[in-house]
């Protein structure tokens, strides 16, 4: 990453226009292929004699409480650190290694894990590696407050929270889920019990081929129906978050409707974003029982009675001190209502929906399949936790 720091009076349209200005430049003159990029603003990504390199503009603001965007934080985070761990530097490279073996390195949507600058003050605070690993395993829990500073910050309710040395209204934990924390805890206790080089080695997931997850599916005696439509052109910091939010408000529409879910699962590809769901039951009988009020109610039975009046399968009758009707059901199929239009109005995310309006597939059982998914889908019906993937490793 190269920050490119501008006066601050400058409007954010001089930013863009000077930053990207100057970054095109570096690039080329360095040889570099390069594209826009957009977060709060627009950034190059260029590809400089193999190294992938972020040319960001930014403010130079005089602290950190005066930034305009959020990438104007970076460069006071690199001078906190500087001098603070000019002798840890091993400890750090340790801890961003075993944090990635463990998969939670990556303060992305995505991943949800630790940022390289709270690997820094985790070794600031702790003072070393091993120090760092045994508090997690040992110490570690929902809530926990991390304030290298001793600022008298606002209060936070993440799992974690460690506030920013350079801004106490930031916890730089903010992006860590309850998952990922408890993933790392018990990795520190494994390797507490026995170290290895296994707890350093990153090993990328497994392609699952066509075959084999129809073979996992017959096996596993359960249903998967994908929605899989066009990537958005937006950052994934944005795209991620309304995608697991799609996730759960198409889950809750499923349910609503009587569906059983296993597990779901999101992944968004370079071309194209797939919503999982892993079905126990994808079928449902034509007839549907409803509860309607106690007897007793006059005014709300008559009412019942009058709206299912000469529309029902059975009913309205009298079950105990209750009124009941069987009627025809609107969704039978798992597919009837992911085709429906309740199934676009459930809550997707904004960019999620524009996508979804323009076109987008359902998918069932291996054709859910596709070389762009392979490793999401691996990932998916082998699931397991860090540690217990080293475990049986060995």
């Amino acid at each position: 990453d190269v920050f490119m720091l501008f006066p601050p009076e400058l409007t954010p349209e001089e930013l863009e226009e000077k930053g990207l200005s100057l970054a095109k430049a570096i690039a080329s003159e360095f040889g570099g292929d390069y594209v826009e990029k957009y977060a709060q603003h627009p950034y190059l990504n260029a590809d400089i004699r193999g190294f992938d390199v972020d040319l960001v503009p930014c403010y130079a603001v005089e602290d950190a409480s005066k930034i305009k965007s959020a990438v104007d934080r970076t460069p006071f985070h690199t001078r906190y650190m500087k001098s603070r761990i000019a002798d840890k530097t091993d400890d750090v490279r340790l801890l961003k290694m075993f944090s990635k073996a463990c998969g939670v390195y990556g303060s992305d949507q995505m991943t949800g894990g630790f940022a390289g600058y709270l690997c820094e003050i985790f070794i600031c605070y702790y003072g070393g590696f091993r120090e760092c690993i045994k508090a997690a395993a040992e110490d570690w829990h929902t809530g926990l407050v991390i304030d290298l500073e001793k600022h008298k910050a606002k209060e936070f309710e993440d799992p974690l929270i460690v506030i920013d040395p350079t801004d106490p209204k930031r916890n730089v934990a903010a992006s860590l889920t309850q998952t990922r924390m408890s993933e790392f805890c018990e990795f520190a206790r494994g390797y507490l019990k026995n170290p290895s080089e296994e707890f350093f080695v990153r090993r990328t997931g497994m392609p699952m081929s066509k075959e084999e997850l129809s073979a996992r599916l017959k096996e596993r005696g359960t249903a998967l129906y994908g929605i899989v439509f066009k990537t958005p052109g937006i950052i994934p910091d944005v795209i991620v978050p309304q995608l697991k939010r799609s996730e759960g408000s198409i889950a809750a529409l499923l349910e609503r409707h009587g569906f059983g879910i296993n597990r779901c699962g999101s992944f968004m590809g370079d071309d194209n974003c797939i919503i999982l769901f892993e079905m126990l039951t994808d079928s449902l009988p034509t007839v549907e029982k409803r509860l309607g009020p106690p007897v007793r109610e006059s005014e709300n039975s008559e009412r019942f009675i009058a709206k299912h009046l000469g529309k029902t399968m059975s009913g309205p009758y009298i079950k105990d001190d209750r009124y009941y009707v069987e009627i025809l059901r609107r969704y039978p199929t798992v597919m009837s209502l992911l085709k429906s239009r309740d199934f676009v109005e459930c809550g997707l995310g904004k960019h999620v929906k524009n996508s979804v309006m323009k076109k987008y597939d359902i998918v069932r059982g291996a054709e859910c399949h596709s070389d762009e998914f392979a490793v999401f889908l691996g990932g998916f019906f082998e699931e397991k936790s860090p540690l217990v993937k080293i475990l049986e490793r060995n």
